[in-house]
Parts: structure tokens; C-alpha cells; sequence
């Protein structure tokens, strides 16, 4: 598990693709957590440190996995200068700050650590921690976020209805064709032309089911290639690195990704 706390971020670029903005600003307001679904590298996280800046709150993202505990999200007790003291955790922090807590791919921790955050999900709006016996309420400007990618998740890592209904959920795909464009040039500063290439490269791979790959192309691979080519690497050489061999390990759907670059770029 790897756990990040933002307080400031530079550069943002988020590019709306409907009303999901609204749809976050809202449920800031009313106190409602958010459950964001959508494939990998569509701009999930980009959506939430976007939103972070503009609702002018401190970010505590925590990237979950099967190993999370719920000490790790919690709190534990460790040993500091010969005497144990008790240490918060990410999620208490988050609620003592009134901090955004953004737990990216939910769906990937175990069940028993989902069912203990249920309280920061309803009215409660508390955490309780059973170590010290104390309850924490969440300050005001706290917000839930979560995220998961519902075409990776296997059957046994599916939300329950119990989690699920407990969000307003939010799905996003990823940007059209002219605004993943848009997005390359403002983010990496390649030339227009260039993101073109890139971008209907993108739609091709996308729209092609023969290469039976578990994970599309994601337009965060796109920005990788474009980085490449913006530092002087050739375009397909940049492409090759960057999306080709990111997708499969397979050798055969490598060279046939490397064979469709070669014909579009």
C-alpha cells in the first residue's frame, strides 16, 4: 500500500468530459462520498487533484491493495524514544483535518477494511478505533473518495451492494478524440500534429478486440509517448516503448501492436 498526502498541487489540466465536476462540487457540498468508476488511465485521479485545488482542500490519497490493513488506514500503536504511542493513520488524519480522502481502487482491499470505513461513508460520518477506544468525527470540509476500475476487478473483488450503495457513483471513460488531443498539447507541449498521430492511434487500439488485451490503451500511456517524442525520441520508436510493450508481455500481440504503430505513425 502506498500512501500520499497533497497539500498543493501545480500544473493541473483537467479536461471535463461531462458533468462529472458538478457532480463532485455537489456532493462536497451536501457531504455525500463519491464512488468514481472507470478503465485505467481515463483520469480518475486527475479528476480528484483537480477537484482538491478547486475546493481548495488538503488530499490524502491512499492507494489500496490486498495487503491494506485496517492499521495501515487507521492508525497503530509504535514504540518513539522507549515509550509506545499511538500514530494516526491516513483515514484519521483525513478526518481530523477535514481533508478529501481519496482511496484509489477500492475494490482491491480487503472486505473486513471496506466494512470499517462504512461509518465515514453514511451520517455517521465517524471512524471508531477500537485500540484506543475512541471515536473520531470527521471535521468539517471532510470528503470520501473512492475509485475502482470495474472492467479489471474479478468476481471475488466486486464491491458488495452494502459499499456501493453508500456512494454516489460517477462513471468516466476516456476523452473524445479532440480533447485527448487537446489534453496531450497543454500537458506535455508536443506539437498538434504529433498528438494527432497519437490520438488516433489510440482510437485504433482501443476499437480492436483481437488483441484480446486485459487493459486498453489509456490515455496516460499517450502521454507517456508524447513525453518520449518531446524529448527527441523517434515517434514510433517512443511508441514501441510506451504503449507496445506496456500492454502485453505476449510476444505475438507486442509485434502486432508494433506492426499497427508502424503503419499509423
Amino acid at each position: 500500500m502506498s500512501l500520499t498526502v497533497k497539500q498543493n498541487f501545480e500544473n493541473i489540466i483537467f479536461l471535463p468530459q461531462a458533468n462529472e465536476v458538478e457532480i463532485f462540487e455537489k456532493c462536497f457540498e451536501v457531504g455525500l462520498p463519491l464512488l468514481i468508476k472507470g478503465p485505467t488511465g481515463c483520469g480518475k485521479s486527475q479528476l480528484v487533484e483537480h477537484m482538491a485545488v478547486k475546493l481548495n482542500r488538503p488530499l490524502v490519497k491512499v492507494a489500496c491493495n490486498e495487503d491494506t490493513n485496517s492499521a495501515d488506514l487507521l492508525g497503530r500503536f509504535i514504540i518513539k524514544g522507549g515509550d509506545t504511542v499511538w500514530q494516526d493513520g491516513p483515514v484519521t488524519r483525513a478526518a481530523k483535518q477535514g481533508a478529501i480522502l481519496y482511496l484509489d481502487e477500492i475494490a482491491e482491499a480487503r472486505e473486513d477494511v471496506v466494512v470499517a470505513l462504512h461509518p465515514l461513508a453514511d451520517h455517521r460520518k465517524e471512524i471508531y478505533l477500537d485500540k484506543v477506544d475512541q471515536i473520531i468525527s470527521a471535521e468539517s470540509g471532510f470528503m470520501l473518495v473512492a475509485s475502482f476500475n470495474p472492467g479489471y476487478q474479478s468476481g471475488l473483488k466486486e464491491l458488495k451492494p452494502s459499499t456501493r450503495q453508500r456512494f454516489i457513483s460517477l462513471s468516466m471513460t476516456y476523452l473524445s478524440f479532440e480533447k485527448e488531443q487537446k489534453l496531450l498539447v497543454e500537458l506535455t507541449g508536443i506539437d498538434p500534429s504529433i498528438a494527432k498521430k497519437l490520438c488516433r492511434l489510440g482510437q485504433k487500439i482501443r476499437q480492436m478486440d483481437e488483441f484480446n488485451l486485459k487493459e486498453t490503451l489509456s490515455t496516460r500511456l499517450l502521454v507517456g509517448a508524447a513525453q518520449l517524442v518531446k524529448a527527441g525520441m523517434n515517434i514510433r520508436h517512443a511508441c514501441h516503448a510506451s504503449i507496445a510493450e506496456p500492454l502485453s508481455d505476449d510476444f505475438e500481440i507486442t509485434s502486432a501492436l508494433k506492426d499497427l504503430i508502424d503503419l499509423s505513425v
